[in-house]
């Protein structure tokens, strides 16, 4: 058990590391200042620019990835791998969300959760986002596309064949990235 946890810490870790704030940084701004305040690729996209954006896409949605497939490799055989791959993306999302780096705030998870998905369950990750990209082409708000997106991974996770730890794990990270969308949320419903 003490392996399983060590590396529930390392998942943690590396799901926080602020990819956002970092390139931001490195551009010579704080990300958190500007724009809507957000470490996330939205945010550092209309700060920096698309391609600096999509590099912190990319770098988030990479480390949920791996965090899930580290975590897979290492229990690889162990009785109760679905349960921990599962915690895995979970921790892994809450690390991005509660960066121990920037005194436990980050940004709203989308990129991790896709990236996690992308591990455990492709099929969702895949739906999610072809979702996001049309709710986005249609209403070009950011917010809706990443919620209609989860919405649809939700679907998939539910009404598929998918192990129900992994079921479970998903809708958890769906309702923090619902909470850390509160504010874009009460944003639309004004207006």
């Amino acid at each position: 058990m003490e392996l399983e946890v060590l590396a529930l810490f390392g998942v943690y870790l590396l799901g926080a590391i602020p990819f956002g704030w970092i390139v931001g940084r490195l551009r010579g701004v704080d990300v958190r200042r500007v724009g809507s305040g957000n470490i996330g690729a939205t945010n550092v996209g209309r700060a920096l620019g698309l391609r600096w954006g999509a590099l912190v896409l990319a770098l988030d949605a990479t480390k949920g990835f791996f965090a899930v497939v580290a975590m897979g490799w290492l229990l690889a055989g162990h009785p109760a791998k679905p349960r921990w791959v599962a915690l895995a993306m979970v921790v892994a999302v809450c690390g991005h969300v509660y960066s121990v780096f920037l005194r436990f705030s980050g940004g709203k998870g989308v990129a991790t959760a896709f990236g996690v998905m992308l591990a455990a369950c492709p099929g969702a990750a895949l739906l999610g986002s072809l979702i996001y990209g049309a709710m986005l082409a249609l209403t070009r708000v950011s917010a809706l596309g990443s919620l209609a997106g989860v919405g649809g991974g939700l679907l998939w996770v539910w009404l598929g064949a998918t192990p129900r730890p992994i079921a479970i794990a998903f809708s958890v990270i769906a309702a923090l990235i619902l909470v850390r969308h509160k504010e874009n949320l009460r944003t639309l419903g004004a207006g």
